[in-house]
């Protein structure tokens, strides 16, 4: 049940990147070929380096997402790398990302009720969404991953969160025939 869990929020935290990527994408596309005449900026192209964190966010988190999902799906095993401790690690690491990137746009366009008439406006608000919301899911997985690690002393155990010694690669080999 728990696997179950965890993909579903990876399968939502992924699906959330790729919509988030794909709006700081078009921020990014719209600011450096900025139409002659454009009251932004005086019409010169120039780039937001927070959005460009927050795509390099989001290429990561869904990067990250693929990656998780596959592990837990097909029960794959290394001793280091699919742990939940190495699962934890990552999940901080794009925890403190998505923060810093929401919380620096935030403070950047947080009241922009005065230009949803425009399209770059409308992207901005849902940019700054899209950066919340996925990071309320990264949040939800790193308690969850915490929670499964500590409950059962499986820090150093495979994050797929179904571990069997006798059927583990990194098993003993006395275990394994047992």
């Amino acid at each position: 049940m728990l696997g179950i869990i965890r993909t579903t929020l990876y399968l939502f935290f992924g699906i959330f990147s790729l919509v988030l990527f794909g709006l700081t994408a078009a921020r990014l596309h719209y600011t450096t070929h900025l139409p002659s005449g454009d009251p932004l900026n005086n019409g010169k192209n120039f780039y937001d380096p927070i959005v460009a964190e927050l795509l390099f966010s989001s290429l990561l988190g869904m990067m990250w997402a693929c990656y998780a999902i596959l592990t837990i799906h097909h029960l794959r095993e290394d001793r280091w790398i699919f742990s939940f401790a190495a699962e934890i690690v990552v999940l901080c690491i794009l925890f403190v990302l998505y923060l810093v990137g929401a919380a620096i746009a935030t403070s950047i366009w947080g009241n922009l009720h005065f230009c949803h008439q425009f399209q770059a406006c409308r992207i901005l608000t849902a940019m700054l969404a899209f950066a919340w919301i996925s990071w309320i899911v990264l949040f939800c997985s790193l308690i969850a991953s915490v929670f499964v690690a500590i409950a059962n002393a499986a820090f150093f155990s495979p994050f797929h969160g179904r571990w069997n010694p006798r059927e583990s690669t990194y098993s003993s080999r006395s275990a394994r025939h047992v």
